[in-house]
């Protein structure tokens, strides 16, 4: 596990804030607030196993890289504001968010979607750290794209919204079975026509035992019950059963979130295997529809998105 000296040493280079708005904090006339998970995967495409395994092999094409981030940026901003696969998303919450990585190509994900959109941003990195080297894992997972040690980049979680946004924090999750690959949540408090609504983004272990990925789950969660506000909880969940999907499912409505999306929802792909992974929970506001944005290919997930009613908090 990363050593607490190590923690402070790199805390103040964790969260970074910024953004391109035209114009800030605008009343949603409609009063519905509509927010999105995307677990973007550094926006290299949908080609997890495929794409794992000829880089295996020594077959990849790592020149052409920062273009195809950036035409993946591009397509990601086009679907987030053309309203054809998902209604406009006023609040989008990304996993997998590299920060100038090799393998996006040098691109700040998370800042370039942001500056695509006319957005304000604020992104937490995992803090990576340097001196612990990957090692295999379960097959089905080991088709991912390593950071490597001398990788000066950063990869994590961003928040992306033109409202107006407190109290953004960067969470440390309990975790103990990758120390190469630490695991964190980020909180804000966004205020939409007046009104505040806590929202916490996380990327859950996926090699965790269902024990472990709940005992993340409580680390958030302990937290939002100190905020006596209407919560949103979204992210990948790396729910990868169905037992997992049940149990997590189970252990968040006991502590008063509901979901309206149904277990065993497509939101994960490669190739002809589906997964429902990501998720958005909530309680204290009223979800009024929910859907799954295919088939936007920037990633190996589809985005999923909720639009809630303000006049319900």
């Amino acid at each position: 596990m990363i050593s607490e000296k190590y923690l402070a040493e790199k805390s103040d280079n964790l969260l970074e804030t910024g953004g391109f708005p035209q114009s800030e904090n605008q009343n949603i006339e409609s009063g519905k607030f509509v927010v999105a998970s995307y677990n973007i995967r550094y926006a290299v495409g949908s080609f997890l196993i495929s794409g794992g395994i000829l880089r295996k092999a020594g077959i990849s094409r790592p020149s052409r890289r920062t273009i195809l981030v950036k035409n993946n940026i591009q397509k990601t901003a086009k679907v987030f504001t053309d309203s054809k696969l998902l209604p406009k998303p006023d609040f989008i919450a990304l996993q997998e968010a590299d920060k100038e990585t090799k393998r996006a190509g040098r691109i700040h994900t998370a800042r370039a979607l942001a500056q695509e959109m006319k957005l304000n941003y604020a992104h937490a990195s995992l803090g990576l750290p340097r001196n612990i080297e990957p090692i295999r894992r379960q097959w089905y997972l080991d088709f991912e794209e390593p950071i490597l040690q001398s990788d000066e980049g950063e990869t994590g979680l961003a928040m992306l919204t033109k409202q107006k946004v407190e109290n953004i924090e960067r969470i440390e999750l309990p975790w103990n079975n990758c120390p190469w690959r630490p695991r964190i949540a980020m909180k804000a408090i966004v205020i939409v026509n007046g009104k505040k609504i806590l929202i916490f983004n996380s990327h859950i272990d996926p090699h965790a035992k269902i024990t472990e990925q709940n005992a993340q789950h409580e680390a958030i969660l302990s937290l939002a019950e100190k905020e006596n506000l209407p919560t949103i909880y979204l992210g990948d969940f790396n729910t990868l059963t169905p037992k997992a999907r049940k149990l997590t499912r189970q252990y968040l409505e006991k502590r008063g979130l509901i979901t309206p999306f149904i277990n065993g929802n497509a939101t994960w792909r490669a190739g002809l295997f589906t997964n429902h992974t990501d998720w958005i929970f909530s309680r204290g506001i009223n979800c009024l529809r929910h859907g799954i944005a295919k088939p936007l290919s920037v990633s190996d997930h589809y985005p999923i998105w909720a639009e809630f009613d303000l006049s319900s908090i």
